[in-house]
């Protein structure tokens, strides 16, 4: 690889790296600085209320996995160090579990809309960083949008598996509950499995592709006309 390809590559990594470390950061924080305002400080007391992203980064999860994935698969997937939660330290159990879990997907939805609220400061940028600035923005706005998305997925050990399972009547809520045990499994089986069988045989068998690609869209298109930037 030569110096100019190698000076390409850094700078299309780093438009990425910034609005992961950010997103995985102001996610994990908002677990547990929800957690803390309902009454449960095991977060807080470990120093994971915080935006330093090095608190919440899991060396084989945030770094490693994510990078034999995509260089090996073309898929990026990985996950940050979960954020500890006492749910019976809270003060409405059943209700202040299901906040703490969407507090991580709705600071994402809100970096997002942040992220289309900054494009307007795109011009005020010496030219040469507008063009990185933009699509750094760009690739921010857009992932803080799957990740919401995708986490609010009804999968344990998701947010939206949570979120539904403190919804479900007791006597569902807890057979649901009992398929966290497999839940990690199934999902890299959608992340990762299945697109690289669906490769090795020149088909698409992406089904978080089909289901999370129709409402990204959506949820960009309907930030951008929010903060009052035509779409087309």
């Amino acid at each position: 690889m030569s110096g100019a390809e190698i000076g390409s590559f850094l700078q299309t990594a780093s438009t990425w790296v910034l609005p992961v470390l950010l997103a995985i950061t102001i996610h994990e924080a908002s677990h547990g600085y929800v957690a803390w305002r309902l009454g449960d400080d095991t977060a807080y007391r470990l120093g994971r209320v915080t935006f330093n992203p090095f608190r919440h980064i899991d060396p084989f999860g945030t770094v490693v996995l994510p990078a034999l994935l995509y260089f090996s698969f073309g898929i990026p997937f990985g996950y940050a160090k979960p954020v500890p939660v006492n749910f019976g330290r809270l003060r409405n159990p059943r209700r202040d579990s299901a906040l703490v879990a969407a507090a991580g997907p709705g600071s994402n939805l809100i970096l997002a809309v942040c992220s289309a609220l900054a494009i307007y400061a795109l011009p005020l940028m010496p030219e040469g960083v507008d063009l990185w600035a933009a699509r750094t923005l760009q690739n921010s706005l857009i992932l803080n949008v799957i990740l919401a998305l995708f986490n609010m997925l009804p999968l344990l050990p998701l947010d939206g598996g949570r979120v539904l399972a403190m919804a479900l009547p007791r006597q569902l809520a807890i057979p649901y509950m009992r398929t966290e045990r497999f839940g990690m499994m199934l999902i890299l089986t959608l992340v990762v499995l299945l697109p690289f069988i669906g490769a090795q045989l020149g088909t698409n068998l992406s089904i978080l592709g089909w289901l999370l690609h129709t409402p990204t869209a959506y949820v960009v298109n309907l930030i951008l006309r929010l903060v009052g930037i035509d779409v087309g």
